[in-house]
């Protein structure tokens, strides 16, 4: 997929690659409602889109905002995209699929960066700072049934990041694995990285992995929503049924 990437937003590499073959197993498609959070250039709401699903993209920066209602134009796709942190300008909406590709690179500094490229990728000191919200937050705006899919490095705790999800009452696995050679950012910090312990000497490579989490039927309507039989869980095509902030600024339909 061609898509505008202009400086300072983040191009789609193999994380993104990762989640959308992910993406392409779900069974989705028209009535669907689905969230794309950290959205970047929008390649994964453009996907969504592609089949018809009712698809929203959040992001906190400008530059990327503008960038995916520009790359959902010049793909002919209708996609609402939103300004703002995380699922804050969704608050009280409910989506059947969300997607995220979050900032979740280690960094030696406590906090995101404000501004600048790396806001893209640093992540904290253990690169959980937006992996440990998401986690939390990720409840609030699934449906029933709704999936959640994560992408992250092992670097900054795949455990964690299904721990935390199943304590927000979601049910979690991971999905897909890539191992991946680093990159130049992740190169440069190999050193920083072998000293802390989150790789051992000499290995320049992460496994990435998508982490697949569903939200359970509630009890209250547990009978109502099953009419006697088990719940289904929304499926894939591919293997079928498997256990700063700007709050919203502005909202444009590309099309």
């Amino acid at each position: 997929m061609r898509l505008i990437t202009p400086p300072g937003v983040y191009a789609p590499q193999g994380d993104t690659e990762l989640l959308l073959d992910t993406l392409a197993r779900e069974d989705v498609g028209p009535g669907d409602k689905v969230l794309d959070m950290c959205t970047g250039t929008g390649v994964l709401a453009i996907a969504a889109a592609r089949r018809g699903a009712e698809t929203t993209a959040v992001d906190i920066s400008g530059a990327a905002v503008t960038t995916a209602r520009l790359n959902a134009r010049v793909h002919g796709c209708r996609v609402r995209v939103v300004r703002g942190d995380l699922t804050r300008p969704v608050a009280g909406e409910r989506f059947d699929l969300v997607t995220v590709n979050p900032p979740y690179v280690p960094a030696d500094a406590p906090d995101v960066p404000a501004r600048g490229p790396e806001r893209a990728w640093d992540a904290g000191r253990d690169g959980r700072l937006l992996l440990d919200r998401i986690c939390r937050a990720a409840p609030s705006v699934l449906a029933p049934e709704g999936v959640l899919l994560l992408v992250q490095s092992s670097l900054s705790g795949v455990d964690a990041s299904i721990e935390a999800l199943r304590k927000s009452g979601l049910r979690a696995r991971v999905a897909a694995r890539s191992d991946q050679p680093f990159g130049p950012v992740m190169a440069s910090r190999a050193g920083w990285f072998e000293a802390r312990g989150l790789v051992p000497p000499g290995v320049r490579h992460e496994e990435l992995v998508v982490i697949r989490a569903v939200r359970e039927v509630s009890a209250e309507r547990f009978g109502e929503a099953t009419r006697g039989g088990e719940p289904a869980e929304r499926g894939t095509r591919a293997d079928g049924p498997a256990p700063g902030t700007d709050t919203a600024a502005q909202t444009e339909e590309a099309a």
